[in-house]
This record gives structure tokens, sequence and C-alpha cells, in this order.
């Protein structure tokens, strides 16, 4: 009897059955609970009670022994102890122990942690493109979240890490020529690249930067590669989506001139902006609008080239969709803005922004309200950098509207607190429409991942893809690989699942080593 259950039911997880032994049927077996105990006969009451006997014994089995005890066995009892190790059940609850040690289960494990892609179906968007796009600013489609809009979002990410990797791939810059063309390789097969952009900054490094670290290259470098224009060229997915997309996705902070931008955090006025209330951070704008010797401004690039491409799709559906990273989220919305105040007639536009900072004042958020763009921040609720910069007046009373609405009676406060607003330089607001994760909801990260998970792109798009709602845990059903953020943060990775990743012979380096075209597996193909 002893060698029939194990073979079945592994020692460590035997308790799991208790409350479901009186259960087992067997048609065959004198255990059938059909006889009730009362009126079972003495032979059955003595099974039943040998029964008893061994699982309250097989139960207090130390676990540790028993796992050492399968080191040597077979494949199928490998993965049964791997499967009961990882605890499945925990993190998809409705998921039941039997299912939790099935051979299916150990293979989606194996999924999720190789850089294998798993594509999902797309959906057309249709006549509905709009709606995801921002005109009602998603309402009724972040909690729960949309499987529609979580798979555009993830996309629009993929567009960011593909800059990413571009400018990361050829850093450098010549300070002495103009840049020669980049190949971008973008996850999306249905774009193509259709200008490169650069930001430059206005501050320099002081000489005696050069002279204690005189090999630091690009990280000095005034100018650098920031992004790119992509338009959808594709008759199928012009289709499904219900329109021609132009792209513009922007990277995150890489050189040391950028980080000193973003240091420069005072308010400052928009130079077109005839209103000098509408202002944003001194070091954003600098980065926006200045040119570099051999390049033109971002700002200067971006307004050609959608007036390019509007002017050569007329009369077609069109729409324009910005998405950036950190110092690229930041930058997006000023994109969005100059766009908008170049163009007399833009198209449909949105921002979809990843762990992006405050850019300006409520001014300058009424000013995109005012010219309708849709902005969909994406926000990690442990990242610090969607925190900062400055001092946020307004969003702290927005916290508790009752407060608001009682001091926004009092005629004095509204008068000092319209003063603070527009006059302090560190009044920052946040603008646009949130849609919150949380590390803390994902099984795979550490509760207490450290500030730079937290603010990790990919991190972001893992978050992402696997959130329900506010009051749901993480779906069970995500599909995005484990790979790459193993890679990226293997330190604020649950050890349980680094350490089965090797069991796994997952954690080659030659696996993780991703080329560009397999490093960015979307679930949402």
């Amino acid at each position: 009897m002893h060698t029939g259950i194990n073979s079945t039911l592994p020692a460590p997880n035997l308790h799991v059955f208790h409350p479901r032994r009186a259960s087992f049927m067997c048609n065959n077996s004198t255990l059938n609970p059909v006889v009730s105990s009362s009126a079972a006969p003495s032979s059955t009451r003595q099974h039943l009670s040998n029964l008893e006997k061994l699982l309250q014994k097989t139960n207090q089995t130390d676990p540790e022994g028993v796992v050492k005890g399968c080191s040597n066995g077979s494949v199928e009892t490998k993965g049964k102890v791997l499967l009961e190790r990882l605890n499945l059940s925990r993190i998809w609850p409705e998921m039941s122990a039997a299912d939790d040690m099935s051979p299916r289960n150990l293979n989606r494990l194996q999924r999720l942690l190789s850089k294998t892609m798993e594509y999902s179906p797309r959906n057309n968007l249709g006549s509905r493109w709009r709606e995801y796009h921002g005109c009602y600013d998603w309402s009724g489609l972040l909690d729960p979240l949309d499987e529609n809009l979580r798979r555009e979002v993830v996309r629009y990410g993929e567009f960011v890490q593909a800059a990413y990797h571009c400018f990361h791939s050829n850093p450098a810059m010549s300070a002495d020529e103009a840049p020669l063309p980049r190949h971008v390789s973008l996850p999306e097969r249905s774009y193509k690249v259709t200008k490169s952009l650069y930001a430059t900054s206005s501050v320099g490094l002081p000489q005696w930067v050069d002279d204690v670290a005189p090999n630091l290259g690009w990280m000095t470098q005034q100018s650098s590669w920031m992004g790119f224009v992509a338009v959808c060229d594709d008759k199928r997915e012009i289709q499904r989506m219900g329109r021609r997309d132009i792209v513009i996705a922007l990277r995150g902070t890489a050189t040391c001139l950028e980080w000193t931008e973003n240091f420069r955090a005072q308010l400052v006025e928009i130079s077109e902006s005839h209103e000098p209330t509408q202002k944003v951070g001194c070091g954003f704008l600098s980065l926006h609008k200045t040119p570099g010797a051999h390049v033109p401004s971002l700002a200067e690039s971006v307004v050609d080239e959608v007036q390019r491409l509007t002017e050569m799709y007329k009369g077609e559906n069109l729409s324009i969709t910005i998405t950036g990273h950190s110092l690229g989220a930041a930058l997006s919305l000023l994109v969005a803005d100059e766009i908008s105040s170049c163009s007399p007639q833009v198209p449909p536009m949105a921002v979809f922004s990843f762990g992006g900072p405050r850019v300006g004042n409520k001014g300058f958020a009424d000013r995109l309200n005012e010219k309708n763009i849709k902005v969909l921040r994406i926000v990690n609720n442990q990242d610090l950098i969607t925190k900062v910069p400055g001092v946020f007046i307004d969003e702290r009373l927005n916290q508790d509207p009752d407060k608001l609405e009682e001091e926004q009676r009092n005629e004095s406060f509204a008068r000092v607190f319209n003063m603070l607003e527009n006059n302090n330089p560190w009044a920052y607001s946040h603008v646009g429409t949130e849609l919150k994760v949380d590390t803390k909801m994902s099984p795979y990260l550490k509760p207490n991942a450290d500030v730079a998970c937290c603010h990790d792109l990919e991190a972001y798009l893992h978050l992402v893809d696997g959130f329900l709602s506010m009051e749901c845990p993480f779906r069970s059903n995500a599909k995005r690989s484990l790979a790459k953020l193993i890679d990226n943060q293997k330190s604020n990775v649950k050890q349980l699942y680094t350490d089965e990743a090797l069991s796994l012979n997952l954690e080659r380096r030659d696996s993780f080593s991703i080329s560009m075209v397999s490093c960015l597996p979307s679930p949402s193909r």
C-alpha cells in the first residue's frame, strides 16, 4: 500500500489531501465510502484505520529527505518534486493540488522561464480603435484591465525597448560630423522606421571631469540618439487597428548630461505659450529644444517628420502614438505638445508613458487637456521616479476630496493656494489617466525589490501583462516570458524561481544572451 500511494502522491504534499481522503472512490475497493463507517464490516473499518495511521506517519516524513531521495529518480518524479517546491497553488489559487503536479503545468513553467515567444491572437480593434486610443480617457477599460488594451500597452512598451537596444548597440556619436543612418530592430514587422531622433543637452560637464575620468567617452557627449519615428505600412495590421498608426518611441536616461538635465528641475515658462502660468521642467525643455552641432533639436525633427507623414497619407484614418520610458516618458509629453502646436490639423494623438516623472505644473496639464492630448501613465506603485520632481500641493489635496471641497469654500485659502500654484517654482502636477501596477502583485518578484527593478521597463511590461484588476492577484494566464526579467533583475526575482530556472537547465548564459528578435517576446502578438 505504501508503494502505491507514493507513486501517485509525493509525500511532502500528502497533507493537502487530508480533507479529501474520505472521498476516495474506487468501485473495486473495500474502501468505497458509499458504505458508511458505522455500517461497514470490521475488515473495512480495519482498512480505514490502517490508512489513517499510514497517512499520519507519512505526513511526518522529513521533506528534505524525500527530496534527496528523489535525486536519482525518474524525470517524472523530479518534475513532481519541483512543482511541489514551487507551490503553484499559492500563485494560482484556483489550481488544485493534483493540477499543481501535472506535467502540463511543469511545461507551462518551462515556457515562462524560457526565451520562447508565445503568441496570443490579436483582436480586431475596428471601430473601437479611438476608444483604445483614449478618446474617452480609457474609461471602463483599466479596472479590470481590458485584454485588448493590455496587448496594446505591452506592444507600445516594446517599441521603447527597441529604442533602448538600438542606442546601447552603438551609443557613441561623432562630434565632428553628421550621424549615419541607424538600423532599428523593431518588434513589429508591420512598422518601418522613417526617422531617427536626437536629443541635445544645453549644458556641458566641467573640464575637471575630463581630467579625472578621460575615458568616459559617449557618457559625456552632448547629443545622443534618443529614439525614432515609425509608421505602420502593413495592410492587414492597418485593417486590424482600424487606422494607420504613426509611432514615436523615446528611450530613458543614459548619458551623464542627460542625468544632469534631469536634476535641473526648476519650472520655467514655455516659450511658445501666451500663458505665463504654463510651465515645465527646465532640464526636460532643454533636451527637447536644444539643437546639436550636426543634428536638429528633438522638437524640430519630430514636427518635420509628422508633417511629412500626415501629408503623405492624407485622406486616410491616422493616429499618432507617442511612447516612452522614464526620461522618454517626460519628453513624450513635450513632443505631443509641440506637434499639436505646430500642426493645424493633427490626427488623434495619445501618449503611453512608462515610469514617467512629473513634467510641468497644473497650467501645463491644463494646456494638454485643452489640446485634447490623451495620456495614459503606467505607474508602478513602488517606483520612486514617478513621484518626482517638485512639491505637489494640488495632488496632496486631491487625495482627500472632502478636505479639498471644504477648504475651497474658504476664499482666503483659495487665494493662497492659487498663489502657491502659480508662483512656486517646484509645484509640479501629473498629466492624464493613471494605470497603476504593483511589484508586490507579481508572484515572481520579491516584494522588497530595489529601486532599479521597480523602474525597469521589462518589469513594467511583466506587471502589465499580469495585471487583471486592483482587487485581483496576478492573472494565471499571463504569457510573457520571464527570461529577460531574470536576466535584467536576477537579484530581485524570488530565489525559488532563479534556482528552479537553473534546475530546469534554462539559465545557461547562451539562453539569456538573447538577440533583438527574440528578446522582445510579446504576449500580445
